[in-house]
Parts: structure tokens; sequence; C-alpha cells
């Protein structure tokens, strides 16, 4: 579930990027902000923008006539900030009046309009993102995002975009990015009164000439809930609603039909050519700053071991050395995207992009950023995309990171991929020894090519002398009444072999009777083990806490902990029980064995093969392997514990990690592999192949990129594609069996391209 922190609003602090800025360039956006005694909020909106990752800007303040001096003060202070800034006194008309005289202001070469008001901030990425949707989507009119709502009241908004609905209720934000175009052919606001929905007047006018949004699905607005005295809609809603409606009504009756909006993530791929790119995109360039700037590719932000290590990475990296940006290739919610923004810049491409246009952006940003390495880890469409790189920057190194060998997914998963396109990297890493033999043995890699890289763990934070056991069994509701607590902590899902660990703990309940056992996590098999729990009568014996972030407080209240995998690289669980004093006992699996010797836990033999992951019927052999090793540890369990913590600190630390990591950067910046230098010149003689390999991975995955667009805008966005008044019936009216059934013509003229020319001649509004 997707938690935010509403303290880190976009504007909080000064990050500004320098630029090698072209003077004679006019600015393509135009930023209006209507200003009455904001003096209060206007610093911070000033910090949101000056932070752009896009320059070509102007930003154009009306002051609508303030009648606080502070407020002139501060708004003196704040044009003196950038040569950008223009600012306008005007007699006071209301926020309507003050943006259409502050377009009239704008250069006549600016292209788009962006609103933004006085107390409201954007993302740092904002008007590059936007920018980039509108110049993609070229029938478009106007770029929105999803918001974040701060200050005074802390909650998303997250709307499917439907003009039907709009024409109803105001669901878009004024922070929005339009073409000056568009504006101008409507006639702006054209409103010079207060108190009124100025915002929906002006969508309202937009769809009923015919145009339509993106909606973009990254939370990239922060939209500030001011005190009710301050807020111009509550005064609409309060003081005025009657002649607000009147206007709102009077352009409503005159839409005769609607389009709908561009929305992501969506599935749009099917055989259209790569863009390498795009024409009518401004080049940018930053300055270099002497930093080694890394590209990663990843396929998301979740909670996860190759997730918290490519965090690790940014995080704990030299910011005085490195930045880092970072993009992700996969619909999700992205629950640690703010963690991520905290050392990085982020996209994610798929909240924004057609997927035939991300080589473009890729290019963009590998020139733009001036990047020096790029890294790819978990990402199919990073590696499918490698071979493109390495023929375009043959000078750039390629590396990557593989957590583990997956032979029920593609024969090896990202180890398979990794060793397909091995003659581009210049290095791969991988988490333990095993997986090192696998790649040489296996894969026929060689061997001075792969490097064994420990992830290790934070010992300052898994420090089990930080934390208070009688506290943490309080705060769960735990009386442990003198008995063993062992824990299975992980996401419960069948790669952990849940149900392996239910028919261990049945077999340790015949012999013993003093231990606890502890689950702590979710996923999609935890119903089925509560059911199988309940149904051994073992209830008494289990505690579940759910999805716990800060697991070092299991760890706290633990004995012991066990894993009982069918795959693993190298656990993060063993690294942090083990740093918190608790000994393990684990499925031989990856290089488990490397971490965990004799005198810290047990290695259980997997008697069970990876392609057999579904098979529920367990080895009696081995369900006795791991109760026996269980005893074995709680049998001398002092013993075990002692060396816990050192067997962490003698080599297994994230600090080791990252300083063998910064080596490894700095050796590949200053001495590229030479033989992956000229594959990629090679390659440039035949990009042709290289731009075909990713057309071939985009069709293969479009049925899993699709699901994955549905899934995440059913958990996450509020939807309502046919719009009733009274039911407000909530689904994908217009794709199901019903729709089609009763509107066959409809779904021909759509087919065909001309549904909505034929809609506007004969003034259709209702099937």
């Amino acid at each position: 579930m997707l938690k935010i922190d509403y303290t880190l609003n976009p504007g909080r602090k000064l990050n500004k990027i320098d630029f090698e800025m072209d003077e004679k360039q006019v600015p393509i956006i135009s930023i209006i902000t209507p200003y009455y005694n904001a003096q209060k909020y206007i610093e911070e909106t000033a910090s949101s923008i000056f932070n752009q990752t896009f320059p070509y800007w102007e930003w154009i303040i009306v002051d609508d006539e303030s009648t606080e001096e502070d407020a002139k003060t501060k708004l003196e202070e704040i044009g003196k900030k950038d040569s950008r800034i223009k600012i306008f006194h005007k007699n006071n008309e209301g926020p309507a009046a003050a943006r259409d005289y502050g377009i009239t202001k704008s250069n006549s070469e600016t292209k788009y309009i962006m609103f933004l008001d006085s107390d409201d901030q954007i993302d740092k990425t904002y008007l590059e993102c936007c920018y980039w949707t509108l110049e993609t989507n070229p029938k478009a009119s106007w770029a929105c995002t999803d918001v974040i709502n701060f200050d005074g009241q802390e909650f998303l908004w997250r709307k499917w975009y439907n003009p039907e609905w709009e024409k109803e209720e105001n669901i878009l934000m004024m922070t929005s990015l339009v073409r000056k175009s568009a504006i101008e052919e409507v006639g702006g606001f054209g409103l010079k009164e207060k108190k009124i929905y100025e915002d929906w007047c002006l969508w309202l006018k937009l769809i009923r000439a015919g145009k339509f949004p993106v909606r973009i699905s990254s939370l990239l607005t922060w939209y500030r809930i001011k005190p009710e005295e301050e807020s111009e809609l509550r005064k609409s809603n309060q003081d005025n609603k009657k002649r607000a409606m009147k206007l709102v009504n009077d352009i409503k009756r005159d839409i005769v039909y609607t389009k709908p909006g561009v929305q992501y993530p969506k599935h749009d791929y099917n055989w259209d050519e790569i863009v390498e790119e795009q024409p009518s995109i401004l080049k940018l360039k930053q300055k270099k700053n002497g930093k080694t700037n890394v590209l990663m590719i990843i396929p998301w932000m979740v909670t996860g071991g190759a997730d918290k290590f490519n965090l690790d990475i940014i995080s704990r990296m030299d910011s005085n050395k490195y930045e880092f940006t970072i993009l992700s290739m996969l619909p999700s919610t992205n629950e640690w995207r703010q963690d991520f923004e905290k050392y990085a810049t982020v996209y994610d491409l798929t909240s924004f992009l057609d997927r035939k246009n991300w080589v473009s952006f890729i290019n963009y940003i590998i020139e733009k950023n001036n990047i020096d390495i790029i890294f790819n880890t978990n990402s199919q469409f990073g590696y499918h995309t490698l071979p493109y790189l390495k023929a375009r920057y043959p000078e750039i190194p390629i590396i990557d990171y593989v957590h583990m060998e997956e032979w029920y997914a593609r024969k090896g998963g990202f180890s398979r991929d990794s060793s397909q396109y091995g003659s581009v990297i210049d290095k791969t890493y991988t988490c333990n020894g095993n997986s090192k033999k696998v790649f040489v043995e296996y894969f026929g890699r060689k061997e001075n090519e792969i490097e064994t890289m420990y992830i290790g763990v934070d010992e300052k934070k898994f420090n089990p002398e930080l934390l208070n056991k009688e506290e943490i069994l309080k705060e769960y509701g735990i009386v442990p009444n003198g008995k063993f607590i062992i824990s299975y902590i992980c996401r419960i899902a069948e790669q952990k072999r849940p149900f392996l660990l239910i028919e261990i703990f049945k077999e340790l309940s015949k012999r013993r009777d003093d231990f606890l056992l502890v689950i702590a996590g979710d996923g999609p098999f935890l119903p089925e083990v509560k059911k199988r729990i309940d149904n051994y009568h073992l209830e008494e014996k289990v505690k579940f806490l759910g999805n716990i972030k800060q697991t070092e407080k299991v760890y706290k209240i633990s004995d012991v902990t066990v894993n009982c995998s069918i795959k693993e690289g190298l656990a993060l669980t063993s690294y942090e029980s083990l740093a918190m004093g608790v000994p393990v006992v684990s499925v031989d699996a990856g290089g488990q064995k490397e971490l965990i010797d004799e005198t810290v836990g047990v290695v259980v033999p997997c008697m069970q093969k990876e392609t057999e992951i579904w098979n529920y019927n367990y080895k009696e052999e081995e369900i006795l392997n791991y109760v026996q090793g269980i005893e074995k540890v709680l049998n001398n369990i002092e013993n075990y514990k002692a060396n816990c913590r050192k067997r962490i600190l003698n080599g297994f630390t994230i600090d080791n990690m990252i300083q063998r990591m910064d080596k490894e950067f700095t050796n590949l910046k200053q001495n590229p592999n030479q033989e992956k230098i000229e594959n990629g010149y090679g390659l440039k003689k035949n990009s042709r192949i290289t731009k075909e390999l990713i057309t071939q991975y985009l069709l293969e995955s479009k049925d899993e990129y699709e699901w994955m667009a549905n899934q995440f805008n059913q958990e996450n966005i509020h939807i309502i594609l046919k719009y009733d008044k009274k039911a407000k019936k909530e689904q994908f009216y217009e794709h199901t069996l019903e729709y089609k059934i009763k509107h066959p013509i409809v779904v021909i003229l759509r087919k065909i391209g001309i549904y909505d020319k034929i809609k506007q001649i004969i003034g259709w509004e209702k099937h």
C-alpha cells in the first residue's frame, strides 16, 4: 500500500540544477501565478520551480492588488532571485482575470502555459514530464498529474479523466500544462469575477471545443489545503454557489460531444517504430560538476530485497562523487518512490510515455545528464535495450547486478537475460559465489567479468542494543510465557514456500510445546496459510503481524528465524537476523551457505526442484531436516546467539558493499572494457537489429504489461467510466460485453475511426 510522507513537499528546500543555457532560446513554458497576499507560501512555490529539471521557462507573477505590505516586499524578494521571473501588478479582479492578464504578458513564442497558484508546488520533474507527454501526444491539449493534498488536510487525488464526469463535478486541478494555442482558441478564462469556479469553466470550455488531456499517473502536483478563510474554492461553494454554477451550466449546456483523455499507464504497443529522437524536443545539457553520473534502469520501487539493494546504493554512495538518475519501467504503485527521490532524480516512464517513446527519452536523459555509467538491475526492458545503448554510446560502460538465478522463470531468469547480452556488459555483479559459478559454468560467461558482491546489512540500524524487547512484545500483543519465539519474515508467496513452513511446525508441535511462531508479512498466500493453521489446530501457537516495515523489531523479540524459500540469492532476512543476534535455520539455496555457517545456524538441503514449485506435497525427509535443525539451535541457543552479530561485522555490512561498489564505479569510469567498446562500434553498423530486439520484447511482454497497467489503475485510481448521477457505476463499461452487445454500430464506427466525427455532425451526446 502506498504511504506518503506529506512533509516531503518539493519546495521545502532549494536544489537548483545548473544547465548550459542557450541565451537565444525563448521560454517554451510560461508559468502563470496569480498572487494576492500570499507571502506565507510563495517562497516554497518558488523553490519548487527553481528545482525543475527543465530550464526553459518564464514565471509570470500577477499581483492582484495585494493589500499587505509584507506581501509586496516578499514579491520583490522573489523577483530578484531569477532573471526568468516577471512581476506585474493590476487592479483586483480575481484569479481568473489575473491569469488571463498573465497570458497576455507571456513570450509571444511560448508554446505552453502552466497554471500554478501561489501556494501550490510541483515535483522537480513536473515541467519535463508534462512537456514530454504533450510533445508525444500532439492531439492532446493539456496535461495534468495525480495530486498530493497537503498542509490543512492530507490525502491523494487520483481520478480517472472522464469528460462526462467532469461535466457533473470538477475533478481536475488548476495546476496543469496547457497548449497556449488551445487557451487562445477558447478565449482564456474570460472572467472578471471572484468566488467562482473559474478553473472548472476553463476545462469545460476546452471540452466544448473538442479538446482532451493527458493524465499522468505520477503524483507530481502538491495542492495546499488552505484555511477556510483563505480558500477561493470554499468561498465559491459557500458565498457564491448559485452564480458560480450558472457560469458552469451555461458552458456545459453547449457541449455536444466529448473525447476521452489519454491516461497512463496504458498498453499501447503494436509493431510501432521505436522512436530514437523526438524532433520537437528541445536538446538540454546539464553543466558538468565533476561527479560520476549513473543511470539506473529498474523495474519499480517496491518493498523487496532487490529494491532495498537499489535504495542502499543511491542513498549510501558519496553524494559529492555521484549523481543518480532512476528510470522505472513497469506499472506499479511504487510505494518506495519517495525514499528513492531523496537521493536521485526519478522518472516513472510508465506514467507519462508510450512504450515506443521510451528509447528516445533514455537517449535524451543520457545526453542531458552527462551519464557516465549505465546500471541495469532486474529490468527486462533494460536488458533488451542494452545492445542498442552500447551501439549508440560505445564508450559508456554498462553494468548489471543479478540477485539470483530462477530456473522456473525463463530457465534462469535475469541470469539468462544478463548472459544473453554479456557481450555489451562490462561487469556483472552477483550477491553470492554460487551465482558466479552458475554464470561461468552454465551460461559460459568470462570469469573476470563476473564479480561477487555481498549486499550486506546496515549493522547500525539492525542493532539489538537499540531496542527494548518488552516494549515490542507489548506493542504486538505477544505474551511469550517463557516460550521461544520463532519468526518467519517474508512476502507470503509461492517462492517462500509458506505451506512447507506449516508442515514443519505441525511436526515440531508434536515434539515440543515451548515455542510461538510469529509470521510477519503479507501476500497472496496469506489467507490460505491462516486457513491451514486453523485446520491443523495450531492457531494458539501462531501470531500473525502482517507487513512490518521496521523488521528489526521482529528480530529483537525472536530467538530463531526460519527461511524455507525454494529460491534465494542471499536472503536479506538472513543478514538482518544475524545482525540482530538471531540465528537462522535456512534452506540451502543460492549463497546461504556463504553467510550461515555452523556457528550461527543450520542450512537445510532443498529437496524440491524449482520447476515443482507448485507441488505442495513436500518430502517427509525435508520436513524432518528443518525440525531437527530448529531443535538443534534451540537446544544450544545462547552459543549460537553469541556468534551471530560477529559474523556480520566480519565482512557482511552494507558499508563493505558500498566501499567495493565505489571502487568498481571509479575503475569502470577510468578503465572501460575495450572489448565491449569495440563490440558497441560493431553493433553501430547494425543498429536496426538492436532496435528490433526492443520491438520483440515489447510485443512479447504486451499482455503482461497490459495486465499490470489495469491492476495499477484498479488499485490506485478512482475510476468512473459511465457516469450515472444516481449510481456512478464504476467500471470500464465501454469495454464490457454488455456495452458491445447493446451498441454494435458504435463499436464498428469506433473501430474504423469515424465515430467522433459522426457524433459531432448529428449532435449525439448519449448512445
